[in-house]
C-alpha cells in the first residue's frame, strides 16, 4: 500500500559509491550496486534519516513522497540475511504517515495513561501565583509538557517542534538546588538513566527526535559519577547519527548538586 511519508533520496551524481552510508542504516536498505548507494526498498527505509550524517558527499537527503509503507518485519528478515544486529525499537509504521496525524508510535508509550502526551499552560504570572496553593518552600512548577521520560516520548510528539530540550540525567533534578527555576523556563525537558535504561533505546529515540522534530538546541545535564557521563556520548551518537548540527552543550554537577564543567558537546566515541 503507497502512503504519504518519508523516504531517503540519493543523488546518483553525488553518490562516489563509497559505502559508508550502508552501515549507518539500521535497517539495512541500502546497498552498493552498480557502484552507487541504492534503497533496496522501500518497504526497509524508515525516513528518519539517521543514515544522512554517514555520507561525506551529501547525496542522501530525506524527501516527502508516495511510498510502500515501512514493514519492520520485513526488517527483520532482511536483517537475520544479512547477519546483522536487529534494533531493539522500530518506529511503527503509522507513526511514519504523514496524511495521518492521529496515528502514535507504539514505541513511545506503554498504553497507560500515564504516558499520555499533554501539554500544560506556562507558569502563571507572579501576582497569579499569589493566589495559588503550592509547597511554602518551593514556587510553582515549571514543567509545561507530559511525558517527560525519554522511553515514553515518541519522535512526533507535538511539544517536541522547535523546543530548546533539556536532556536530564535522573540523578540531576534530585541533587541540583532549584533545578525547576535555573534550568526549566523555556525548555521542554526529557530525563533517563544511562546506566539502567536501554543505550540503544536512547540513541535511536533521540536520532528520530533530531533527525524530525526541529529541535533548535540541546542542553545536557549530568552528574560527575562515571556511569553517568556515558549520558552526553548517547547524545552525541544520536546528533551524529542524524546529521544534526543543532547547537549542543553540556552541564556537569558534583554529587552535592554544584556546577562542575559547562561545555560544549564532545564528539561521539563509540559506545
Amino acid at each position: 500500500m503507497k502512503v504519504l511519508r518519508k523516504m531517503i533520496s540519493i543523488d546518483e551524481e553525488l553518490c562516489d559509491g563509497c559505502g559508508q552510508c550502508v552501515p549507518g542504516c539500521e535497517e539495512g536498505a541500502l546497498q552498493i550496486i552498480d557502484g552507487k548507494a541504492r534503497l533496496v526498498a522501500e518497504k526497509y527505509c524508515d525516513g528518519l534519516g539517521a543514515c544522512l550524517g554517514e555520507c561525506p558527499t551529501g547525496a542522501l537527503k530525506v524527501i516527502e513522497v508516495e511510498a510502500d509503507d515501512f514493514d519492520p518485519e520485513a526488517v527483520k528478515e532482511l536483517l537475520t540475511e544479512q547477519g546483522r544486529d536487529i534494533p531493539n525499537h522500530m518506529p511503527d509504521p503509522k507513526s511514519l504517515h504523514l496524511d495521518n496525524a492521529g496515528a502514535k508510535p507504539v514505541s513511545g508509550g506503554c498504553g497507560c495513561s500515564g504516558s499520555k502526551i499533554e501539554a500544560f499552560a506556562p507558569a502563571a504570572s507572579p501576582c497569579q501565583q499569589a493566589n495559588v496553593p503550592t509547597d511554602a518552600e518551593a514556587g510553582p512548577s515549571q514543567l509545561t509538557h507530559w511525558p517527560i521520560q525519554i522511553r515514553l516520548v515518541p519522535a512526533d510528539a507535538p511539544f517536541l517542534k522547535g523546543a530548546d530540550l533539556l536532556l536530564t540525567a535522573d540523578c540531576v533534578a534530585v541533587s541540583v538546588p532549584g533545578y525547576h527555576e535555573r534550568y526549566l523556563p523555556g525548555k521542554k525537558v526529557l530525563m533517563g538513566c544511562p546506566k539502567f535504561d536501554d543505550v540503544q533505546m536512547y540513541v535511536q529515540r533521540l536520532t528520530e527526535i533530531f533527525a524530525t522534530s526541529g529541535v533548535r538546541s540541546v542542553t545536557v545535564l549530568e552528574m560527575e559519577v562515571p556511569c553517568c557521563s556515558n549520558f552526553s556520548r548517547i547524545v552525541a551518537t544520536a546528533l551524529k547519527q542524524a546529521g544534526s548540527d543543532i547547537p549542543a552543550e553540556k552541564i556537569i554537577f558534583t554529587r552535592t548538586g554544584q556546577l562542575k564543567a559547562k561545555t560544549t558537546l564532545d564528539q561521539p566515541v563509540p559506545l
